[in-house]
C-alpha cells in the first residue's frame, strides 16, 4: 500500500469492526479479499459504498424470510454506506427464473406498479427510506437498443447459462426454456453495470445472478462488485423454505398477537438463526442464548418469548410487544380468555351454520378452510369445541367464537 493509501491506526479499527459486523450471519462473499478492500477504500476516502439489492416484485406481501437481506442492508446504512433498492419493474415482466420449473408469467405494468409500491412501505419498516435511493431498472433497460442487447448477449455463452441448476433440469427434461429467461440474468448484471454497485447483497438462491453483475462490470470496464450472500431462512415447519403460500411464515405486517404467537412455534434448533439473521439482538446474547439452550440453562420457550418480543417490537413497537407478551402469557399459559376480545357486531341470521359463521367473522378466508379447521378440533363457542361441520349455532349476545389458538371474536346482535 503506498504511503497516500495507509490507513491511521483508528481508521484500521473502523475498518475491522465494520468487516466484523457485516459478515454476520454470510454465507459466502466472493472474493472476500476485494470485500475488506472496499471497506478500507471507503474509510480512507469518507466515500460511501453503493450497495444493491434487487428486487423482481412479483409477490408484494414481506416475511421474515425476506428481511434476512434487509437487516444486512441496514447494517450497511449504519456505517453510512448508500443503499441502493432497485425495484425490477422491468426484469419483472419477464420473472425470475431462478428455481422455476416452468417458463413464468408476464406481469402486467399495473401489476409491478403496484407490487413495487407495497414494497417500498414494507421496507421502510426497516430502511431508512429517506437515506435509500430507489431505482427502476426499466429507465435503462428500456432504452437499450438491438445493437446494444446484442453486445450483452454476446458476453455470455449458453454453455454457461445451462450450468443453472433449474436451466439445466429443464433442458435435461426437455421442459421448455424461452430465449428471454437468458435474459433474466443478464439484465440484473447489466444493473449493476449502470448503477456502479460495490456490493450486492442476496440470498444463496441468486449466487448465478450476482456473479454475473461481477461478469459484466468487467466486460464494460467498471470495477467489479463483491457478491454477499446470505442464507434462506426455513419458516416455521423447520424444513422448507419461508413462504406465504407454504404458510409457513411470519408476516411483518401481522398483527403483533400473531407475529408473538407464531414465534412461539418456531422449532427449538431454529431459534439462534432467527436471532442471528431476522433480528438485531447482539451478537454476544444470541451466543449466550444458543449456549444456554444447548446446556440446558435457557429454556426455548423463555428464548422463544425474547424472540417474540423482539420481533414485535421491530415492527409494532415496544408497547405492542409488552401488550402481546401478556396477551399470550393470559390466553395459552394461564389458560384464560383475554379480556381485551375484538367485538364484532352480528347484523345475519341468528341461526347459522357454523361454516358460514366462521367465515362471515372473518376467521376463516374461506368454507373449505373452516371444515378443515373443525374437523382437525380448532375451532371452540364459549369454550366449547365443536368439531361437527353441520351444526347449525344459535348466535346469542357476547357469544365468544375461538379458531386456533389465536383468533377470537365476541358476537354483539345489532
Amino acid at each position: 500500500m503506498s504511503e497516500e493509501n495507509q490507513l491511521t491506526a483508528e481508521q484500521i479499527n473502523r475498518v475491522n469492526e465494520q468487516v466484523e459486523s457485516l459478515m454476520r450471519g454470510v454465507v459466502e462473499i466472493v472474493p472476500e479479499e476485494a470485500f475488506r478492500k472496499k471497506i478500507e477504500k471507503s474509510v480512507r476516502t469518507g466515500k460511501p459504498l453503493n450497495i444493491k439489492l434487487g428486487m423482481d416484485p412479483s409477490a408484494p406481501d414481506v416475511h421474515i424470510g425476506h428481511t434476512v437481506v434487509l437487516q444486512k442492508l441496514r447494517q450497511f446504512q449504519e456505517y453510512g454506506h448508500h443503499i441502493q433498492l432497485l425495484i425490477g419493474d422491468f426484469t419483472g415482466k419477464i420473472g425470475d427464473p431462478t428455481g422455476k420449473s416452468e417458463t413464468r408469467k408476464v406481469l402486467t405494468d399495473e401489476q409491478v406498479k403496484q407490487n413495487a409500491q407495497t414494497y417500498v412501505e414494507q421496507y421502510g419498516k426497516i430502511l431508512d427510506m429517506n437515506k435509500t435511493e430507489i431505482l427502476y431498472n426499466s429507465h435503462w433497460l428500456s432504452e437499450l437498443k438491438f445493437e446494444d442487447v446484442l453486445n450483452l448477449a454476446g458476453q455470455m455463452t449458453v454453455a454457461r447459462m445451462l450450468e443453472r441448476e433449474d436451466f439445466n433440469k429443464r433442458y435435461k427434461s426437455g421442459q421448455a426454456i424461452s430465449v428471454h429467461e437468458f435474459f433474466y440474468p443478464l439484465m440484473q448484471g447489466y444493473d449493476s453495470v449502470a448503477m456502479d454497485t460495490d456490493i450486492e447483497v442476496g440470498g444463496t438462491d441468486q449466487t448465478f445472478n450476482l456473479l454475473m453483475g461481477r461478469q459484466l462490470q468487467d466486460a464494460y470496464g467498471k470495477e467489479k462488485q463483491v457478491m454477499m450472500t446470505l442464507p434462506l431462512i426455513e419458516g416455521l415447519d423447520g424444513v422448507r423454505k419461508m413462504s406465504k403460500s407454504l404458510n409457513n411464515y411470519i408476516g411483518i405486517d401481522e398483527a403483533p398477537n400473531e407475529i408473538f404467537g407464531k414465534s412461539m412455534s418456531i422449532p427449538d434448533e431454529l431459534m439462534a438463526k432467527y436471532f442471528k439473521l431476522a433480528t438485531d439482538v447482539p451478537m454476544e446474547e444470541v451466543e449466550a442464548i444458543e449456549a444456554g439452550l444447548k446446556d440446558g440453562s435457557v429454556h426455548p420457550r423463555d428464548a422463544k418469548m425474547r424472540l417474540g418480543r423482539k420481533l414485535v417490537e421491530m415492527y409494532h413497537g415496544e408497547e405492542a410487544a409488552k401488550e402481546a407478551q401478556q396477551y399470550f402469557e393470559t390466553v395459552f399459559q394461564k389458560r384464560t380468555l383475554p379480556t381485551d376480545l375484538p367485538v364484532v357486531d352480528w347484523t345475519g341470521d341468528t341461526d347459522v351454520s357454523i361454516i358460514d359463521l366462521l367465515v362471515e367473522l372473518k376467521l376463516q378466508n374461506s368454507k373449505g378452510e373452516a371444515r378443515r379447521m373443525i374437523q382437525g378440533g380448532g375451532v371452540k363457542i364459549n369454550e366449547e369445541k365443536q368439531d361437527d361441520i353441520k351444526t347449525i349455532v344459535s348466535v346469542e349476545n357476547d357469544m365468544i367464537v375461538q379458531v386456533g389458538k389465536r383468533k377470537f371474536a365476541k358476537l354483539r346482535l345489532v
